[in-house]
């Protein structure tokens, strides 16, 4: 107060401008990620040395017995960071007496989203090694990196510090992008997450590998076929991270609605259409592009700090705090 006191009125004014903006400063940091919210790729070097590698080795395990997880996986992670941004409430099951939810039950994920006894395991294995330390929200964006990396994409340095969110949004999870959506209402979801159009581009690419039910796509389900058949969202290489999806887009053979207005919808010249090309063109472009984009997606929202908790079960909200 004493050295208040001594201040001018215009360096006091001065001193509340900076206080200010520093204020908004912060709050945006909160928002949209980065290292600015206390994300680092060193994050776990100390407390937990053997993140990445135990996370790996149960990932490893299970495509031996299902090709599918590495895509279910950044799927998962996708889905995550479009409801409440990237703090693992996707994974929550019901809990009437909390009033939570599972996100699990909105349509973008019902019957179709999956890998989540996959998680578990990576989590069980983390909590025996290093107890309360990995968070379920930092495990699913590691997860979808080291599933590119075993399909045969790139890899990438992964920001790392998330917490974990005590609550489900199931009227966000209800608008999740769709296998349905027009152009403009991709971008306009896309864009109020904060990502543009190359960014569009470039993650609707994880289509490269993985399947989808029949009733998602185009062509629908055959006569007497089940709507659950699973049909490959590349038939070239089903299983491996590459830029042949692309291509795909370029012939109009795009099983979803949804990737293939990237080409087709008359805004898409304008847009994503020439970003689809280059991509085609050149893999190594996809890639560098494809690792950004997974990093400023990953960055959406984080729960850093005293925010949040490092849940136990990655299924509940903790009964106590770590």
């Amino acid at each position: 107060m004493a050295v208040s006191s001594t201040l001018s009125s215009a360096a006091r004014c001065s001193l509340l401008l900076i206080a200010a903006l520093t204020l908004v400063l912060s709050h945006g940091a909160h928002a949209y990620g980065g290292s600015r919210a206390g994300l680092s790729s060193s994050f776990y070097d100390n407390s937990c040395p053997d993140t990445r590698d135990i996370v790996k080795r149960v990932i490893q395990d299970a495509r031996v017995t299902d090709a599918r997880i590495p895509a279910s996986l950044i799927r998962l992670h996708f889905h995550d960071c479009f409801v409440n941004g990237c703090d693992g409430s996707l994974l929550l099951d019901d809990d009437v007496y909390l009033g939570i939810v599972s996100e699990k039950k909105a349509p973008g994920n019902d019957q179709s989203a999956r890998g989540f006894k996959v998680v578990d395991n990576i989590k069980r294995a983390l909590e025996k090694a290093c107890p309360g330390i990995v968070s379920c929200a930092d495990i699913l964006t590691l997860a979808a990196e080291i599933s590119v990396e075993l399909a045969g994409g790139p890899s990438w340095s992964v920001p790392l510090g998330r917490r974990d969110g005590t609550k489900t949004n199931i009227k966000s999870a209800e608008d999740l992008p769709s296998p349905f959506d027009p152009l403009d209402i991709l971008l306009e979801k896309f864009k109020n997450m904060g990502l543009d159009d190359t960014d569009l581009v470039a993650l609707q690419g994880a289509h490269t590998f993985g399947r989808t039910q029949c009733q998602f796509t185009q062509q629908e389900c055959t006569v007497g076929q089940d709507e659950g058949t699973l049909v490959n969202l590349d038939a070239a290489t089903p299983n491996v991270f590459d830029n042949k999806y692309y291509g795909n887009l370029l012939r109009g053979r795009a099983p979803l609605l949804s990737d293939q207005v990237m080409m087709s919808d008359p805004r898409a010249a304008a847009t994503t259409a020439p970003i689809v090309r280059r991509f085609s063109s050149s893999q190594k472009d996809f890639f560098k592009n494809f690792a950004a984009s997974m990093i400023k997606m990953g960055n959406i929202s984080p729960l850093t700090g005293r925010d949040g908790e490092i849940r136990k079960n990655c299924r509940r909200v903790n009964k106590k705090p770590y």
